[in-house]
């Protein structure tokens, strides 16, 4: 682990990619050998081809089967993404490299209607995205988002958008077609009000202000909105969770979820890092807390507890949540149920 923090980066870690047999170094004339590291790299879009548009889970943790991931490797360089461990698959590290070398799939929009097009294909609800965020700053450049929900709104499938990023406006008028069919959900995750944390946290997302003013907009156009107060991280952004709701419930969203943070992986060091270099006075603290949350360890796989987490500090998290959903959102608000009959994939006739 080493490189030093970049003005609107999460980190400027580095760290050895695990499925790499050999490193890379730089040789000196007094025969030493240092790691190479770059300085606080430009962003590179790595165009790729994907063998299919859908990943398909059993997690029971998760509400939906489907998944849809347009980019790997994110801009938005939030310190926790569960999602840097992956990027080491692709040959990258998980640290700056997560944040810069950004995979953009190309063909995934002909690939996803490869997918409607088959005659056994059965539509269900579909997340955008899984892993990383869709309206991520190359969406600006490539559209693949856009053209995802176009394609859905052409064949009448349901889809459900989840994302940090304030881009999501842009598709108003899209959003609320598919609104119109029943056939879009929205969530934005929320997990903090205080904009000098959000620089820290997650630098190249969009303020909480923004996303609730843009929750505002939507619901009063139709689009279903919720929440995801995510990742809840005990002693950093605990203490908001009342506001947050608050907030979202006031400006028209229909649900709430949470997570608590799970350090699986290299990010475990690279959280704990970030920890030490801004809040030092607490560092130690909130790593035992994360700990307490998965049975003594900050990394978790278990189904169940590592997204809500087990034990008094969870129960304590888990109280709060539920408290201040019954206090500030309407009695029986939901988000209304998708309609599947709509869907005209198959090969059926069809104007597009």
């Amino acid at each position: 682990m080493k490189g030093a923090n970049f003005k609107g980066r999460g980190t400027g870690q580095q760290p050895g990619n695990r499925y790499e047999k050999n490193d890379l170094v730089q040789e000196h004339l007094e025969g030493i050998d240092i790691p190479k590291y770059e300085e606080n790299p430009r962003t590179k879009f790595i165009s790729i081809h994907s063998k299919s548009a859908l990943s398909v889970n059993d997690s029971p943790d998760l509400p939906l089967n489907y998944s849809i991931n347009p980019y790997q490797g994110c801009e938005h360089g939030c310190i926790y993404c569960y999602a840097r461990n992956s990027h080491q698959y692709w040959g990258y590290d998980a640290g700056l490299g997560f944040e810069t070398k950004i995979l953009v799939k190309t063909d995934i929009v002909g690939q996803l209607i490869k997918q409607f097009e088959k005659p056994n294909y059965q539509a269900q609800a579909i997340m955008l995205s899984g892993n990383t965020d869709c309206y991520q700053p190359a969406e600006n450049k490539y559209q693949l988002t856009k053209k995802i929900l176009e394609t859905c709104l052409a064949y009448n499938h349901p889809v459900s958008i989840i994302t940090k990023n304030s881009l999501i406006e842009r598709d108003f008028e899209l959003l609320k077609k598919l609104a119109s069919k029943n056939l879009v959900h929205v969530y934005f995750s929320i997990n903090h009000l205080d904009k000098d944390l959000k620089l820290l946290l997650e630098p190249r997302t969009a303020i909480a202000g923004k996303k609730i003013e843009i929750i505002r907009k939507f619901s009063k156009a139709g689009v279903p909105i919720g929440i995801m107060v995510a990742p809840i991280i005990p002693g950093i952004n605990t203490d908001a969770i009342p506001e947050i709701i608050k907030s979202a419930a006031e400006a028209g969203a229909m649900k709430v979820g949470y997570t608590v943070v799970r350090l699986n992986g290299q990010v475990k060091d690279l959280f704990h890092n970030w920890l030490l270099e801004h809040f030092p006075d607490r560092a130690e603290k909130v790593m035992h807390q994360i700990e307490s949350l998965h049975g003594g360890n900050p990394n978790d796989t278990a189904w169940g507890r590592r997204l809500k987490g087990d034990g008094v500090l969870a129960k304590t998290i888990s109280d709060l949540v539920k408290l201040s959903i019954r206090k500030y959102l309407p009695k029986g608000s939901k988000m209304p149920a998708f309609d599947f009959n709509q869907f005209i994939g198959n090969g059926q006739t069809k104007l597009f």
